[in-house]
């Protein structure tokens, strides 16, 4: 192979679908294709034309049109053409010109046939439309063994289980017996037969998961308490049961753990108990530091060993991207390390503080309540407060209760928010029925104040206390937006604010900001507007999730998007999500301050080219925004005022 070949096979190794070739193949490509050069203006292919070559751009830009000459695509270097065509009847159905000065790579119809053949990704990719974005989050989450992986593989045991009146003496022989750390409690009761813990044992009895007991409740309920041991085992287990399928991923199960505060998974099979799943089993396989990091901080007896425990929270972040972690995973990780340090913040406040005078809700709102979360994001959060409180005689507390939290996270590098979007602000620690009515003016009356709280409120994630206060919340705005176009076309506009950062023939629009010159802010121009644009949908379908892949499931059901935009969107959100988090890492790993901006001369160009693609994404999703909601006719915004 010469030095022209090699570099041939170098650059097409850098782009898809080719990067998925071994070395035999990428040999073979390197040695058949043909080059030719063609000046901007000139026609690459016409249409109706017979067409025996895959095409490739090496260097400058060239469109595609359709039959009738609207632009159907721009493409540049990186980018193939006319493998549709090959593979439907060898007629050119989408002419292509060149636009500027162009070199293209020509790959004969027969050895593009034989690479389909053998290489299911490359057949994959190419039959799929060339989507390299489906294929690179694709690639991404099948590399990561947590998210593939089903938790069944970590269950090495059947579960110990007894009957619910069964001795807790003999219970804890019987764990010691089996060398076991807890047992599942079964009762043979009857009632609602058909529910979700009613099982058929192999002997064809059916039985109850009445609760679960550990070596720990066996201490704590048992022996701290003098009981007998002839204590039926029903009277101290633990009957508020957290379980997981067997086909779940261990991380769906890691964080099922991790959201609850609990060491013991039961693991069913339908829904007879397979095993029970520990967390030190999790710990073994995965993501050491995040574990022992969300587990540690429930073991503190003080703000001074939540802050220790802070610093270690940039490694674990970087751990988890180094480890092949999705931007989903380490947002949810991320998410709940931060709904660790508040919910202990909130146990040793009520500890200093005395118990509430009251029942409440603590909140998060944006990307912690998306479960989105990166490195050390800004607080947002917000109480709610039963109908019993009486602020002369009860907000003294909470706002003290405020205090302490909003004091701990800063203290824990979690920074205030800089809107004052916090609970130690009084207009944010409110009974459930001013709450109710704040979002009923909002969506009632969206004016400019309204909408810049709807881009923060209407994500709302549950902490600690009373979590049925914050459902009837969420189900009062899932009742209240359908319903509300002027609400709904508002909410869009204002989702337009923020464009991607595309240009003419899809380059890059960098800031100019003086100290963050050159650069993307990967944030502000991405996975922001995105997660704007879903939300829009989202509340249009009354979907009550929070989480922007949750929302897009959410309206995959309904017919708001055209057939193919809802999977575009969610490719493009967590590729830029990604390379964002990626970013991120690399800054802690060089002892830098982590950010949101990027610069793309830093960025390897089949990364680029995946970034055009997602931004792409975005701007079609954002003018079709506009249109899906307009402005209802006679409303004052539809007459100018």
């Amino acid at each position: 192979m010469d030095i022209e070949q090699l570099e041939i096979r170098q650059h097409m190794a850098q782009y898809a679908p080719f990067e998925y070739l071994g070395d035999e193949w990428l040999d073979q490509v390197a040695t058949q294709v043909e080059i030719s050069y063609f000046q901007a203006g000139t026609d690459i292919l016409a249409l109706d034309q017979e067409i025996n070559e895959l095409c490739y751009v090496r260097s400058g830009a060239v469109e595609v049109s359709k039959r009738s000459g609207q632009l159907f695509d721009r493409l540049v270097e990186g980018d193939i053409f006319g493998y549709s065509d090959i593979m439907r009847n060898r007629r050119v159905r989408f002419p292509v010109r060149a636009i500027e000065d162009t070199l293209i790579y020509f790959v004969p119809a027969e050895l593009f046939e034989s690479l389909r053949a053998d290489n299911d990704d490359f057949a994959d990719f190419v039959e799929t439309g060339g989507d390299r974005l489906k294929a690179t989050v694709d690639q991404q989450r099948n590399d990561n063994q947590m998210s593939s992986t089903r938790v069944r593989r970590l269950i090495r045991r059947k579960p110990t289980m007894v009957d619910i009146h069964t001795p807790v003496g003999e219970v804890a022989r019987r764990m010691r017996e089996d060398n076991v750390t807890c047992v599942l409690v079964l009762s043979e009761e009857q009632e609602g037969i058909n529910g979700p813990r009613y099982f058929t044992t192999q002997e064809g009895q059916v039985r109850r998961l009445a609760g679960l007991l550990t070596d720990r409740d066996c201490c704590v309920r048992a022996l701290a308490e003098n009981l007998s041991g002839d204590t039926p085992v029903g009277e101290v287990m633990s009957t508020s049961l957290m379980t997981a399928q067997s086909d779940a991923s261990i991380y769906e199960a890691m964080m099922t753990m991790l959201n609850h505060n609990i060491q013991h998974l039961p693991i069913l099979y339908r829904r007879r108990p397979i095993g029970v799943l520990q967390l030190s089993d999790v710990m073994r396989y995965e993501t050491r530091s995040s574990l022992y990091l969300v587990s540690s901080i429930f073991t503190q007896s003080g703000l001074a060993g939540l802050v220790r425990l802070s610093g270690d929270l940039p490694l674990a972040f970087a751990r988890l991207v180094d480890e092949g972690a999705d931007a989903q995973m380490i947002g949810r990780t991320m998410a709940t390390i931060c709904r660790s340090f508040i919910r202990k913040l909130l146990e040793l406040g009520e500890a200093e503080l005395g118990p509430p005078p009251v029942p409440y809700c603590f909140m998060v709102l944006g990307s912690c309540a998306r479960d989105e979360q990166t490195i050390f994001a800004d607080q947002d959060h917000a109480m709610i407060l039963d109908k019993s409180f009486v602020p002369e005689q009860h907000d003294e507390y909470f706002k003290s209760l405020a205090g302490f939290v909003s004091e701990g996270l800063a203290a824990c590098s979690y920074p205030l928010c800089k809107g004052d979007i916090m609970s130690t602000n009084q207009r944010w620690r409110q009974p459930l029925s001013v709450w109710k009515g704040y979002f009923r003016d909002w969506i009632e009356n969206p004016d400019p104040e309204a909408l810049l709280h709807s881009s923060i409120f209407f994500d709302l994630g549950f902490v600690h206390g009373e979590l049925d206060m914050l459902e009837e919340l969420q189900g009062l705005v899932c009742e209240l937006a359908p319903k509300n176009a002027l609400f709904l076309a508002a909410m869009a506009r204002n989702a337009l604010s923020r464009t991607p950062p595309l240009g003419l023939f899809r380059t890059f629009i960098l800031e100019k900001d003086g100290q963050h010159n050159d650069a993307i802010d990967l944030k502000r121009r991405g996975t922001a507007p995105l997660v704007d644009l879903v939300r829009v949908h989202a509340l249009a379908c009354g979907s009550g999730s929070q989480n922007t892949i949750d929302r897009l499931k959410d309206i995959s059901e309904t017919r708001l998007l055209p057939e193919g935009v809802n999977d575009r969107l969610r490719y493009a959100f967590e590729f830029i999500s990604m390379v964002r988090i990626r970013h991120q890492a690399v800054a802690i790993e060089s002892n830098e301050s982590p950010d949101n901006r990027l610069r793309p001369s830093n960025v390897e160009s089949h990364e680029r080219h995946n970034l055009k693609d997602a931004f792409e994404v975005l701007s079609h999703a954002q003018k079709f925004l506009k249109f899906r909601y307009p402005v209802p006719a006679g409303s004052s915004r539809g007459r100018g005022r």
